[in-house]
């Protein structure tokens, strides 16, 4: 027989609670050095979503292809990439695919990239582009420290939204921080910062005036002065007019040259991008993860 029972008996399950969302985090350092006129790994970590991988090379030098596993970003993900290129070692850095950044509820999405870079040494700095959604909202900074003599290639494109499917990215915020050192001097400092109303902003004609891709390339090296003509040929600028127009210059000074590219899209940007790459990338190509 049941025994009597009260409600009292029986306590109330507790109240649901609200999960929060889970986030990405992903670290990745690697540090490689040169032994027998080869670069070789001296040390790889690796943590959470982000990964590497690194492909059989014909040539001296060592590429690593960076890989999100967490398929883009959103926000309060974070992401650490860490890369030392020690005395004479030659290393090309790229990206599996583009980064995406997707609608962020809250927060924003970070990415923090440190490189190093020793006397002697080449770095080719070499992601896909990064995409930024409708609401998406990323923070990035990038912190570089070159001894002297290293070479050092620095090229992030950027695309705000897919024109050919019809997206546009209202609203959104990219901040984009740049610090990088020679022997201890600071050689190349920007912030770029384009928050709210995104596209309005992108319309106006000393943004992007309308287009939705830019791109910024950096050559730090002794010959770099030596490469301003054929960049501007590339770009189409005239070699007898020193002014740039609306939509993409480069300059060249004191061991350094700057060109930047703004396009309707990501197709014309690698147009003018990808020779770029092949004329300022040391003798190499256009990493192969391009073109897949």
């Amino acid at each position: 027989m049941l025994a009597n029972s009260t409600l009292s008996e029986h306590p109330a399950k507790p109240a649901s609670t609200t999960t929060a969302p889970q986030r990405a985090r992903g670290t990745v350092e690697l540090a490689v050095g040169c032994s027998e006129n080869n670069t070789r790994i001296v040390r790889l970590f690796q943590s959470g979503c982000a990964k590497t991988r690194i492909p059989r090379s014909a040539g001296n030098g060592l590429e690593a292809i960076l890989i999100n596993s967490s398929g883009g970003m959103t926000g309060g993900d974070v992401i650490n990439w860490r890369v030392d290129v020690a005395q004479d070692a030659q290393a090309s850095v790229t990206s599996q695919a583009c980064e995406r950044v997707y609608k962020a509820t809250a927060d924003t999405a970070e990415v923090n990239i440190d490189l190093q870079v020793g006397r002697g040494a080449q770095l080719s700095w070499l992601p896909q582009e990064t995409i930024l959604f409708d609401q998406g909202r990323l923070r990035r900074t990038l912190n570089a420290e070159l001894e002297p003599s290293a070479h050092a290639l620095f090229v992030e494109p950027i695309i705000f939204g897919r024109g050919a499917m019809g997206e546009r990215v209202n609203q959104g915020h990219l901040q984009d921080r740049w610090r990088i050192r020679q022997g201890g001097r600071l050689i190349h400092a920007e912030d770029l910062l384009i928050s709210g109303e995104v596209a309005t902003k992108l319309d106006q004609p000393f943004v992007l005036d309308g287009n939705c891709a830019m791109a910024t390339i950096l050559l730090v090296s002794p010959k770099a002065e030596g490469y301003l003509r054929d960049v501007r040929t590339i770009l189409d600028i005239p070699s007898d007019s020193p002014a740039p127009n609306s939509h993409r210059g480069a300059s060249a000074w004191n061991g350094k040259l700057l060109a930047r590219i703004i396009a309707k899209d990501g197709y014309n940007l690698r147009k003018k991008l990808v020779p770029l790459i092949n004329l300022l990338n040391f003798e190499a190509h256009v990493p192969k993860v391009w073109a897949i």
